[in-house]
């Protein structure tokens, strides 16, 4: 049985490094919540191992890696409370080996490739860092009709991950020397990685990012309308995390695209009041897709959604 210890390390390990699906994961009814921190947990004690600053060799790297894995998997006995209470809750949840699989190789694409000539190499990355993770917490979550919900958690998890890519541009290219941007979106609009490692923004670079956000926003489209196929008391949770990452889109076009020079944030006070604007349109319309619709900042149809303007000039903290 998973020990409120080792909930209580996951948790921890959650609020530190990650703000904005925290937030969410504290509305999900307790059956989900727990198992949600223990993944995330995972997944982010797997992500270190390739992007702590003091990095060891790559074959130290993929020796941690493939000791994480084989305790995740309960093929030896694990030696972090996060890893023996994610084996446990694997079995219990029948969350598949494949999934934790995928996830680790990703992760371990990650010690020496850090450059994606198209976005097919980026997808296929992806399937390992973000969509396997969407397909994780929908077996926590254990939907009616899980072949139903699995495309479209897929879809959100990549919609996350390529929101976390263009906000972190810096962040990524200053701490690992990475760009998640794909090269064949850089050459279209005539941006070398050479000028982004310069950080030097200009109208080529913001053409890059606003195609980049125009993709990513049809994967928020996607992936919320599937949200009705998750079992109803996590249904808000889910919303709320898709319109929280979305909003970075907001700050990235209030800032006129320019993520080379500072990261945007996602403030308290921005968070609080989407909070409450989602919460009161979901007392009105269970419908996900619909309050997504008339909250977040994605677009249907290239139409600005009532109110857009004045959403825009909340303050960013």
């Amino acid at each position: 049985m998973v020990k409120n210890e080792q909930i209580a390390k996951s948790k921890a390990i959650q609020q530190r490094t990650g703000r904005t699906f925290h937030f969410a994961t504290r509305l999900l009814p307790e059956r989900v919540r727990r198992a949600t921190y223990v993944l995330y947990a995972f997944f982010r004690i797997a992500d270190e191992v390739v992007d702590n600053e003091n990095r060891e060799t790559p074959a130290r790297q993929r020796a941690e890696l493939e000791r994480l894995r084989a305790e995740a998997l309960g093929e030896r006995e694990a030696s972090d409370p996060v890893l023996s209470a994610l084996a446990e809750m694997r079995e219990r949840h029948g969350i598949a080996e494949e999934d934790v699989n995928v996830f680790v190789d990703a992760m371990e694409t990650d010690i020496e490739k850090d450059r994606y000539e198209t976005y097919d190499e980026l997808e296929a990355y992806m399937d390992g860092s973000a969509a396997a993770v969407g397909r994780m917490m929908t077996a926590v979550m254990d939907p009616e009709e899980p072949e139903k919900a699995l495309p479209y958690a897929t879809a959100l998890g990549e919609a996350f991950q390529m929101t976390n890519f263009l906000r972190d541009v810096r962040e990524d290219v200053v701490e690992r020397d990475r760009i998640y941007l794909p090269g064949t979106t850089l050459a279209e609009h005539g941006v070398t990685e050479a000028q982004i490692r310069r950080f030097e923004m200009d109208d080529r670079f913001a053409a890059v990012v606003q195609s980049e956000l125009a993709r990513t926003e049809g994967l928020y489209k996607r992936g919320v309308a599937g949200i009705k196929y998750l079992p109803a008391d996590c249904q808000f949770a889910v919303l709320l995390a898709a319109v929280l990452y979305a909003e970075h889109h907001r700050l990235i076009r209030e800032r006129d695209y320019d993520v080379l020079s500072a990261t945007p944030q996602l403030g308290r006070l921005r968070t609080l009041r989407l909070f409450v604007r989602t919460r009161w349109r979901w007392a009105w319309n269970k419908d996900p897709e619909a309050v997504f619709r008339r909250v977040s900042t994605v677009t249907y149809h290239g139409k600005r959604r009532p109110g857009a303007e004045r959403a825009e000039r909340l303050p960013a903290r």
